[in-house]
C-alpha cells in the first residue's frame, strides 16, 4: 500500500471499536492522526499508544452532533498538523432498540443527530478545509449492512445508515471534480461493543444462528478488517474510486 508519510488522517469515533483500529492503521503507514470522540481519557490513551510506537496524534473531545464542535475538531487538526487529507466519519450509536409503536421521538431525534446529521456536519467542515488546502483528499464515511436492511427494533438506526448513503454519492458527485473522494463502507457483524450490545439484546444462540447461516465466512469480522478497507480506500490504490459503496461483511448481504 502506498506510503502515507506527511500525511493527515482525521478519525471520529476513535476512542474504540472500528475508529480506533483505523487510527492505528493510518499510524502505522506514517500517517500523522487526529482522534475525536466523545470520551476524552480513551483518546488521551490512543494517542499515547501511537506516540509510544514512534507515531504522531492529537485529539480533540467532539460530539458530532454539535456543529461547533466538528468546526473546532477540524480548525483544531488543521492547526496542528496545517492540512487534514483523509477524513474517516465514523462515530455512530446504534440507540436503544425498541418497536416502531413505542419508538419515542427523543430516541429517534438522537440517533438521526449523532448518526445522519454527524455525518453531514462532518462532511460540511472537512469538505471545506480540503478545498481550501487546494490538495484533494479522500473521505470515508462508515455506515453498516443496515444501510441496506432494517430490522426490528433499529428503525431510527436503519434510517441513519440508509441515509449516509445518499449522501455520501451526493458528496462524491460534487467533490469528485475538485479532487475529493467519498466513499462509504458499510461492515457486517463485527466484533465491537456495539455488536455485544445488540448480541445481548437478541441472545447469544440467535446471535450465532446469524452468523452461521447468514455469514459465508462463518464468523464476526475484527474491527482491524475494516480499517484496512478505510484506509485502502484512501490510499492512492483506489484512486479512481469515489461514490461507491464497500461492504466487507463476510458475505452477509449476498444471503439475504
Amino acid at each position: 500500500m502506498s506510503d502515507m508519510s506527511n500525511k493527515v488522517a482525521l478519525v471520529t469515533g476513535a476512542s474504540s471499536g472500528i475508529g480506533r483500529s483505523t487510527a492505528l492503521a493510518f499510524a502505522a503507514r506514517g500517517a500523522r492522526v487526529a482522534l475525536a470522540a466523545r470520551r476524552e481519557e480513551e483518546l488521551a490513551e490512543l494517542a499515547a499508544e501511537i506516540e509510544a510506537e514512534g507515531g504522531e496524534a492529537t485529539f480533540v473531545r467532539t460530539d458530532v452532533s454539535v456543529a461547533e464542535d466538528v468546526r473546532r475538531m477540524v480548525e483544531h487538526t488543521v492547526e496542528t498538523y496545517g492540512r487534514i487529507d483523509y477524513a474517516i466519519n465514523n462515530a455512530g450509536i446504534e440507540g436503544e432498540l425498541q418497536g416502531i409503536a413505542e419508538f419515542s421521538e427523543e430516541l429517534w431525534d438522537r440517533v438521526l443527530d449523532i448518526n445522519l446529521k454527524g455525518t453531514f456536519l462532518c462532511l460540511k467542515y472537512e469538505a471545506a478545509a480540503m478545498l481550501d488546502g487546494g490538495h484533494g483528499g479522500a473521505i470515508v464515511n462508515v455506515g453498516s449492512i443496515n444501510s441496506f436492511l432494517g430490522f426490528g427494533g433499529g428503525a431510527a438506526y436503519a434510517a441513519s445508515k440508509h441515509g449516509q448513503v445518499g449522501l455520501t454519492t451526493s458528496a462524491s458527485a460534487e467533490l469528485a471534480p475538485q479532487g475529493i473522494r467519498v466513499n462509504i463502507v458499510c461492515p457486517g457483524i463485527t466484533d465491537t461493543a456495539m455488536h455485544h450490545r445488540i448480541r445481548a439484546f437478541i441472545g447469544d444462540e440467535m446471535f450465532d444462528t446469524i452468523i452461521q447461516n447468514s455469514v459465508h465466512l462463518g464468523r464476526r469480522g475484527l474491527p482491524e478488517e475494516i480499517a484496512e478497507t478505510i484506509v485502502w480506500l484512501c490510499s492512492d490504490e483506489a484512486s479512481y474510486v469515489t461514490g461507491t459503496t464497500l461492504t466487507p461483511d463476510g458475505g452477509f448481504t449476498m444471503t439475504i
